[in-house]
């Protein structure tokens, strides 16, 4: 793969309840991550942007570092925990290493350190819980560990200027590469959903036409969006698509025609935006537009569009139902919104930005071979004609998709069903939410060919 561009990318780590999540938040200026006093609330990588001082950088929260040795079943989310703990240390430019202050050094913080002294970024110890002089003078204690200390307290804001300063003192310039290549985000979904409704509230202005008349609109659409100014802005094409009619109702050269051109948006698009009519709910024409999604290798984020119309039941009740009714869409994050009051627009880009970093992901191949061997070792191919695939090996070989290479005994051997279990699996261990995985079979002895699925 070609080198990438220095990432400025601050990750947070530490043994389980040391206030990581606590201080992810305060750096973030807003509760992303949950905080609560129960060891291990935190399993997935959580991420977003943060800007500071007027610079921007991208913050991931992981959960503990853990021992391993307890029950199979706990070994098993604590080994997916800690490779989203080797993927946010291999993606970050910079490592705060959090401890708690008041307990002092634990023998857990010593193996956290000897781990951190070998991945060769610059690491700031963060002593959490530095709540008064005291506890700040004590911290201290922890200079033996071999980075520098900073006494911090996530609760009371204490001392987080001074970690923030040096944090970005070691940020690399990298490139904001939104500027050059803008994100191309699709808006798709069936007639009067309200997409163009979607754009022109993001926009802030009456940009493509509303109307409740279906197919109002009839071209795919390409509009400019930013998002802040300077280095730190970020670069959008938003298209705004004609709606997706079945098949059988498109009639008109023009219509069809219409239908191509939203087809086409979607193959050419970084994330697609699939729009749904909350009072619908998903349709058998909603699903066929996630399947032309799929079938595109695309990035992609659900909004329930229409949400302040609901009275009579939770978005909790609602996701379980539709995540129910499109299951084959269930690593796709789902996102509550309105377009006529503005309900999570803002949070709806931010989520749109996720899906995108996620895409982009780049996995060590060391980590990567890792985790389909225990996939494999924990549930075994099963036979075809009397015979078992061999894992040999695993490669990304590209992003946007995530595309990943394995090389077995015998490709034809590989059913579909395993296909989606070794799927589930890496993205079970990366998280990737919104962004496809494209597996390519390929065998080690006999003809070369590929056969994809696990997305």
């Amino acid at each position: 793969m070609t080198e990438s561009v220095p990432r400025r990318v601050v990750a947070i780590v530490g043994r389980p309840n040391v206030g990581k999540s606590a201080l992810f938040n305060k750096l973030a200026g807003r509760r992303v991550a949950i905080v609560h006093e129960e060891t291990g609330v935190t399993r997935d990588r959580v991420s977003c942007e943060v800007t500071r001082h007027g610079e921007r950088f991208e913050l991931i929260d992981t959960g503990g570092v853990a021992f391993f040795g307890k029950s199979p079943a706990v070994d098993q989310i604590q080994s997916g925990t800690r490779a989203q703990v080797d993927v946010a240390i291999q993606d970050a430019a910079v490592i705060v290493f959090v401890t708690d202050a008041t307990a002092g050094v634990l023998p857990l913080d010593e193996e956290v350190a000897r781990l951190l002294r070998t991945c060769g970024k610059k690491v700031f110890l963060a002593a959490n819980k530095s709540d008064n002089e005291t506890v700040e003078a004590a911290a201290a204690e922890f200079e033996k560990l071999g980075f520098p200390v900073f006494p911090v307290s996530a609760l009371h804001a204490r001392g987080l200027d001074p970690l923030i300063t040096a944090i970005l003192e070691q940020l690399p310039e990298g490139e904001e590469l939104t500027a050059k290549d803008p994100l191309r985000v699709v808006v798709v979904g069936r007639p009067n959903v309200g997409k163009s409704s979607y754009i022109n509230r993001l926009l802030g202005s009456e940009r493509v036409i509303v109307s409740d008349i279906p197919g109002t609109t009839r071209d795919s659409i390409e509009i400019p969006f930013s998002i802040g100014e300077g280095p730190g802005a970020r670069h959008y094409l938003l298209v705004d698509t004609a709606g997706m009619r079945k098949q059988g109702r498109v009639h008109e050269s023009v219509e069809k025609f219409s239908l191509f051109r939203a087809e086409d948006s979607i193959k050419r698009a970084d994330v697609a935006v699939l729009l749904l009519d909350t009072e619908d709910g998903p349709t058998v024409q909603d699903k066929k537009i996630a399947a032309a999604i799929l079938e595109a290798h695309k990035g992609c984020v659900l909004l329930v569009n229409k949400w302040d119309l609901r009275q009579n039941i939770k978005e909790e009740e609602y996701e379980k139902a539709l995540r129910r009714v499109m299951f084959f869409f269930n690593f796709v994050p789902i996102l509550f919104v309105s377009t006529k009051s503005g309900f999570n627009m803002k949070k709806s880009i931010e989520v749109i930005d996720e899906v995108a970093r996620q895409n982009a992901t780049e996995l060590t191949t060391g980590l990567l071979n890792r985790v389909v061997r225990d996939a494999v070792d924990r549930v075994q191919p099963p036979q075809v004609k009397g015979k078992r695939m061999k894992f040999y090996y695993a490669t990304q070989t590209g992003t946007r998709p995530v595309r990943i290479r394995i090389f077995v005994s015998d490709r034809t051997r590989v059913t579909d069903p395993y296909k989606v279990y070794l799927g589930n699996a890496l993205r079970s261990a990366f998280g990737l939410e919104g962004a496809p995985i494209v597996l390519d079979f390929r065998s080690s002895h006999g003809p070369e060919g590929e056969s994809r699925g696990g997305r």
